[in-house]
């Protein structure tokens, strides 16, 4: 009897995406107490410290997988792609959009800082081959798959005596 046992490729992102969503949730923003804004809503101005992570999908194509990461806002210059150990690594910085001084700010909701993305990947890729581009906050990271390892064949003589070890001779009695 066979036993095989599946392997999800997207099950560490899942997990990672279930655990943001808690955070999120339970995450809120750190308030002041009692402060308010001039519209009766409570003033959110200091985001909570925890850390941020885009959103990101991984689709698989034929030939390729492609992972598709939301990072409006983050400049090619602040971004660094990694890939070690078939594990594709993603990481930047969000800076805020302006300086706040001397503004009234009513909500902060946009999350800013650095961030960082971590994704295995199964081991049939060509790592040389990985190209990433990034147009209207959105960044596509295409990873190329290795041609798939044909099992060899070995063929099976049928022969007399004990086989031939190749680089060693058989002496008789020894």
């Amino acid at each position: 009897m066979t036993v095989m046992t599946s392997w999800d490729l997207f099950d560490d992102l899942r997990t990672m995406q279930d655990e943001l969503q808690m955070s999120r949730m339970h995450g809120q923003w750190l308030l002041p107490p009692g402060q308010f804004g001039q519209f009766g809503q409570r003033l959110e101005t200091r985001p909570s410290t925890q850390a941020w992570a885009p959103a990101v999908d991984i689709s698989e194509r034929p030939d390729a997988y492609l992972v598709t990461v939301e990072l409006p806002g983050v400049g090619t210059e602040d971004l660094e792609i990694t890939f070690e150990d078939g594990l594709l690594t993603i990481q930047g910085e969000r800076h805020p959009a302006g300086d706040m001084a001397g503004e009234k700010v009513h909500r902060i909701e946009r999350r800013f800082g650095a961030f960082r993305r971590s994704i295995t990947l199964p081991s049939h890729v060509q790592p040389d081959k990985i190209q990433a581009s990034a147009q209207d906050g959105v960044l596509l990271i295409l990873v190329p798959k290795a041609k798939e390892a044909h099992a060899k064949r070995i063929q099976v003589r049928a022969g007399k005596g004990k086989p031939a070890v190749a680089g060693a001779a058989i002496k008789n009695g020894a």
